[in-house]
C-alpha cells in the first residue's frame, strides 16, 4: 500500500503565506519602508513566487505593504502625521465599537472575551509579547464583532491592518506595557457591567495613550525632540 499524497490547496497555501508574511511585519522582521525581496521570502517560506505574489497583493490590499511602480512591494511606512490622522480616526471607531458592544454583547461572547484576557495576562507575565500582541488583537477584535455592526467592522478591519506594526511596537516599553494592560482590565470590567459610556472612555483613553507611545518611538527612531 502507497501512502496518499495529500496536497494543500492553492488558496489555502496562499492564505498561510500571508499569515506568515503578515507576522513578520507587524513584528518588524521586515523593516518599515523596506522592499519585500521575492527570491529571499521564496527561501525563508519554502514557497515558490506564486502563492508568494499573491499573498503580497493581499497584504497590499490591506495596506500593510504599498506595490510601487518599478519597485515592486515595499512594506508600508507611515510618517508621523500619517500616524496621527489614523490613531483619530481609528479611536472614533474603537470608542464606537466599545459603547456599542457594552449594549449588544452576549454572555457567551464576554466570557470568551474574559478567556481570553486571562491568556494575555499570562503573556504578559512571561514577557512574550508576540502572544501578548496576538491575544490583544483578538480582544479588540471581538470587542468590535461584539458591537454587531457590519458596516462598523469594514471600517476598523481597513484602517486597524494599517497600525498593526506600529501597535505590537508601542509594547516594548514596559511602563507603557504595563499601562495598556490595567487599561484592558478596565475594558473587562465596564463589559461585564454593560456600562456604555465608561467602555467609551476607556477605549478612548487607551487609543490615545497608545498614540503616544507610537509617536514616542518614532520621535526616539528619528532623533526628533518632543516638542
Amino acid at each position: 500500500m502507497t501512502a496518499e499524497i495529500i496536497s494543500i490547496p492553492r488558496a489555502a497555501l496562499h492564505d498561510q503565506v500571508g499569515d506568515r508574511l503578515r507576522q513578520m511585519l507587524v513584528e518588524g522582521r521586515i523593516a518599515p519602508g523596506a522592499k519585500l525581496n521575492e527570491r529571499e521570502l521564496c527561501e525563508a517560506l519554502q514557497v515558490s513566487r506564486t502563492p508568494l505574489r499573491e499573498a503580497i497583493k493581499t497584504l497590499a490590499a490591506e495596506g500593510l505593504v504599498e506595490l510601487l511602480p518599478n519597485r515592486g512591494a515595499i512594506a508600508l511606512q507611515m510618517n508621523e502625521t500619517d500616524v496621527i490622522h489614523t490613531f483619530e480616526v481609528m479611536a472614533g471607531l474603537e470608542a464606537l465599537s466599545g459603547e456599542l458592544a457594552a449594549r449588544r454583547i452576549t454572555d457567551a461572547e464576554l466570557a470568551e472575551i474574559r478567556a481570553m484576557h486571562f491568556e494575555m495576562l499570562a503573556a504578559w507575565t512571561r514577557r512574550d509579547l508576540p502572544a501578548y500582541y496576538h491575544l490583544n488583537a483578538r480582544i479588540h477584535a471581538a470587542i468590535n464583532a461584539a458591537a454587531k455592526n457590519p458596516v462598523l467592522t469594514d471600517s476598523y478591519e481597513r484602517l486597524n491592518a494599517r497600525l498593526q506594526a506600529l501597535r505590537f511596537r508601542s509594547n516594548q516599553d514596559e511602563t507603557k506595557w504595563r499601562r495598556a494592560v490595567e487599561e484592558h482590565e478596565a475594558m473587562v470590567a465596564a463589559l461585564q457591567a454593560h456600562d456604555p459610556a465608561a467602555m467609551r472612555e476607556v477605549l478612548t483613553v487607551h487609543l490615545a495613550n497608545k498614540l503616544d507611545a507610537v509617536l514616542a518611538q518614532l520621535r526616539q527612531a528619528s532623533g526628533t525632540a518632543h516638542a
